[in-house]
């Protein structure tokens, strides 16, 4: 399990980011956008207050969609964090960035209606087509 302290990284570690709390959430993304920004088949998300994740270096942030954008390095590209108004009050890491993914228990997955028909997660979780609701 995520602890408070954790630590993660981009690839070339210029942005950085310490979390103060345990997650409030984790979830496996199965949607086009995921999938897309992270070039990945399913995405793993941890959702945290703002106030409780400390970043060193600066995230350059694209608008993927009219309420969500997404934080990256912008050296060498690697996504860190997506932020939209549907959570408001929250932050929404990119749990293969911490320095100890292992720590990291996904609690659901989400999106399934979009998920990759080759790909075969059987690890007895709830599945939601759309969002699991906030």
């Amino acid at each position: 399990m995520v602890k408070a302290g954790a630590t993660g990284r981009c690839l070339c570690g210029a942005v950085r980011f310490t979390v103060a709390s345990e997650p409030m959430w984790t979830a496996l993304c199965h949607c086009d956008s995921c999938r897309r920004s992270g070039s990945a088949a399913v995405v793993p998300w941890m959702g945290f207050a703002p106030d409780n994740v400390a970043w060193t270096g600066a995230r350059t942030f694209f608008k993927s969609s009219d309420i969500a954008q997404r934080g990256f390095c912008g050296t060498c590209g690697s996504q860190m964090s997506f932020e939209s108004t549907r959570w408001p009050g929250e932050v929404h890491l990119c749990a293969t960035t911490l320095e100890d993914p292992s720590a990291y228990e996904p609690q659901l997955h989400c999106h399934t209606a979009e998920h990759l028909h080759w790909l075969k997660i059987d690890d007895g979780l709830p599945r939601f087509e759309r969002s699991a609701e906030p």
